[in-house]
């Protein structure tokens, strides 16, 4: 059977999407047919390709669930590019009149923006370079915008642009760095982009730990077949989508589930604070307390209850919840999900490009609940161990092998003072990643230092422990 034409460039062809967007798609396509056929970019390597190639681009979506593991084969891609290895192809793909929707999953630091303002760092060397290379852009936006400015000479519609990262507003954070750029490529350019284009805001979800070898080994068990590259994921799946995409061309997304609504932001910052936000708080204490998973860490009963603390006390009491949805309820799924032997989603995975996830995740909770009366302790605790964590030395006084795009400076920072409370204020003083109001406010200040003492001197299951008892 043939495949359907492609109606859908997707940047950042990684595990999560492939377990994620690229099946709603397939299913999609599946119940009321359309030309959405997806051809993947990987923006660096070429490890992807040279997997999926082989195999006609099809690969094994395996479901973890507590009861067992069940294999889907998903045929929905029509080739992968790599933008390193030939920028052209890339651009040629993304001009195609037949694409309709690009969408991304490039991480926080893939759109070269401060994550305290949501502005376009322009000075970034990315950004610099597309700047003086059309024809040959290494950063997402680059490649955005060069795309849109050749349909746009070409008389040819713009492409909706989905992103689908862990961004508060995602749309509206893309649209602001893409129109940036776009204005300094040229102002004519930026108005067609700001009348013409679409950027809906999303949310989604669905635990997707990183393949490992052995996972490879048990698909072949599984299924009989030698697949290179797999993924791995939960049984849940959420995906809620502003529905408003260019000329409102669009797979029939609300057949498979999707939910299709006016305003994500509620949804969002649901999702954002209370899954993000403790993913992360427990991605940093659960590592230095020695534990290797998120499954593992919430085993134990002291990271359970804090876990619980931090929803109950400190996130949910800020929060508006979507229409119709409990808190409580949904907070209880979530323990359901971490706590599944199934996923082992590893605390260091999780842990990476801390300085790009704390504002959104956390911060913005701590800020809201300083400005509302609010507590802030356990999260506190939590950026402090991130504090600790960013140091680069575990509670074993082992190496820890710290993955941030700020990281030689955070490591640089901590190692210049000696005090906990010197390390705080080095660390505090990081604006892309401490709004200047936050990181002055003295309770916050007092908070972070009173937990970092204690991760120094108690380490941080003890602290957790004194804190919930």
């Amino acid at each position: 059977m043939a495949r359907p034409k492609t109606g859908i460039v997707h940047l950042g062809l990684g595990a999560f999407y492939r377990a994620h967007g690229a099946i709603y798609i397939e299913q999609a396509m599946q119940k009321s047919g359309g030309d959405w056929g997806i051809v993947g970019v990987s923006l660096m390597r070429p490890d992807q390709r040279d997997a999926l190639e082989p195999q006609d681009f099809a690969y094994t979506a395996v479901e973890l669930g507590p009861e067992g593991e069940t294999p889907r084969m998903i045929t929905v891609l029509n080739g992968v590019l790599v933008a390193r290895e030939n920028p052209e192809a890339v651009l040629k793909a993304l001009s195609d009149p037949d694409v309709k929707i690009v969408s991304l999953t490039v991480t926080e630091k893939g759109y070269c923006h401060e994550p305290s303002t949501g502005k376009l760092n322009s000075g970034h060397p990315d950004i610099r370079h597309d700047l003086a290379h059309p024809g040959g852009p290494v950063s997402a936006i680059g490649m955005l915008v060069w795309a849109l400015e050749r349909r746009r000479a070409a008389g040819s519609r713009p492409f909706t642009v989905l992103c689908c990262d862990n961004l508060p507003d995602n749309g509206k954070v893309v649209r602001q760095v893409v129109l940036e750029f776009a204005g300094m490529v040229s102002p004519e350019l930026a108005r067609w982009i700001e009348t013409e284009g679409a950027f809906p805001s999303t949310m989604v979800d669905r635990i997707v730990p990183a393949t490992k070898p052995e996972d490879i080994e048990r698909v072949v068990e599984l299924t009989g077949k030698l697949d290179l590259s797999p993924v791995m994921h939960e049984p849940f799946r959420q995906w809620v989508v502003e529905d408003h995409f260019v000329d409102g061309l669009r797979p029939d997304f609300g057949a498979v589930g999707v939910e299709l609504v006016e305003n994500v932001t509620p949804y969002e910052h649901m999702k954002l604070r209370c899954l993000n936000g403790t993913h992360s708080s427990l991605a940093y204490l659960g590592y230095l307390a020695g534990h290797e998973t998120i499954a593992a860490t919430v085993a134990d009963p002291v990271f359970a209850r804090f876990c619980k603390h931090l929803w109950n006390a400190e996130i949910t009491p800020g929060l508006k919840a979507p229409p119709g949805v409990s808190l409580g309820d949904y907070t209880a799924a979530l323990f359901t999900r971490y706590a599944n032997p199934a996923i082992r989603h590893r605390t260091w995975q999780i842990a990476m490009d801390g300085s790009q996830k704390l504002p959104q995740r956390i911060l913005g909770t701590i800020a809201e609940n300083l400005a509302g009366g609010r507590p802030i302790t356990g999260l506190s605790l939590a950026v402090a161990a991130w504090m600790r964590y960013v140091g680069g030395v575990d509670e074993k006084a082992e190496a820890i092998d710290v993955r941030d795009p700020l990281s030689a400076r955070l490591k640089a920072l901590s190692d210049g003072a000696s005090l906990p409370a010197d390390k705080v204020s080095a660390l505090l003083s990081v604006r892309e990643i401490f709004p200047e109001a936050l990181a002055e406010n003295q309770s916050f200040r007092t908070a972070l230092v009173s937990a970092y003492e204690s991760l120094s001197a108690k380490g941080a299951r003890h602290t957790i422990e004194d804190m919930t008892a």
